[in-house]
């Protein structure tokens, strides 16, 4: 034999429903509401606070959905005029210091120009009336080779009595050759110097380019101090 069945209770959430289903019905006449034996629970409160309620002071309410943004101060610039326009930034003027004291250059002192032969003895020398002492001939040197030869021909000739001696350096390297590149171009432009030089010029009184017989532009005539 089957036994009859317990009637099931209604759940929370159903008793919740029929009790809001129930308040939408009229009941007969003579007849009250039905009433759920099953407590209701209760619906969920919202986190929303009530109309009437302020939320308490120093504290916003957050509109829902929305998330509650950082509140950002104004800033104030210091510098802003009363008119709303910033004020210019004042310029510092830093001072310019005085320029050093530069010093003035040293004064280079060169040696005044020999004078020539004089023109007696100039004339005896082409026409060979007057005969040259002594020679020396610097083809196939090097400056510095040609420089001591120089110095050591001039002070033996010195010593020796020697008034006119000659000095060949050679024209160059000639037709179609840079002299620039060539050594006895080198030696034709600086045995001048040499001779000018405080080392000669206590020993030396003139020079100047010889005859074409003796050398032309490629040899000099030099008039040594007698001692």
């Amino acid at each position: 034999m089957r036994l009859p069945r317990r009637p099931r209770g209604l759940s929370g959430e159903d008793a919740f429903l029929w009790g809001e289903i129930a308040r939408l019905i009229t009941p007969l006449r003579g007849r009250a509401v039905p009433i759920a034996k099953t407590p209701i629970a209760k619906a969920p409160m919202s986190k929303v606070p009530a109309a009437g309620n302020p939320p308490p002071p120093g504290k916003k309410q957050d509109a829902p959905g929305l998330a509650a943004k950082p509140v950002t101060k104004p800033v104030t610039d210091k510098t802003a005029s009363p008119g709303g326009r910033q004020a210019p930034a004042k310029r510092i003027v830093k001072p310019i210091p005085a320029p050093s004291p530069v010093a003035a250059p040293a004064t280079v002192v060169t040696a005044p120009p020999l004078p020539g032969l004089e023109r007696k003895a100039r004339l005896a020398l082409r026409r060979g009336s007057l005969k040259v002492e002594a020679r020396i001939d610097l083809h196939g040197m090097y400056q510095a080779e040609a420089h001591g030869a120089l110095v050591g021909f001039l002070m033996r000739c010195r010593s020796a009595g020697h008034a006119h001696v000659l000095v060949v350096t050679g024209k160059g390297g000639g037709a179609g050759y840079d002299e620039a590149f060539s050594e006895r171009g080198v030696l034709r432009r600086q045995v001048p110097h040499w001779l000018r030089s405080p080392e000669l010029r206590s020993i030396v009184i003139g020079f100047e380019e010889a005859a074409r017989h003796h050398g032309g532009a490629g040899a000099l005539y030099v008039r040594l101090r007698r001692r």
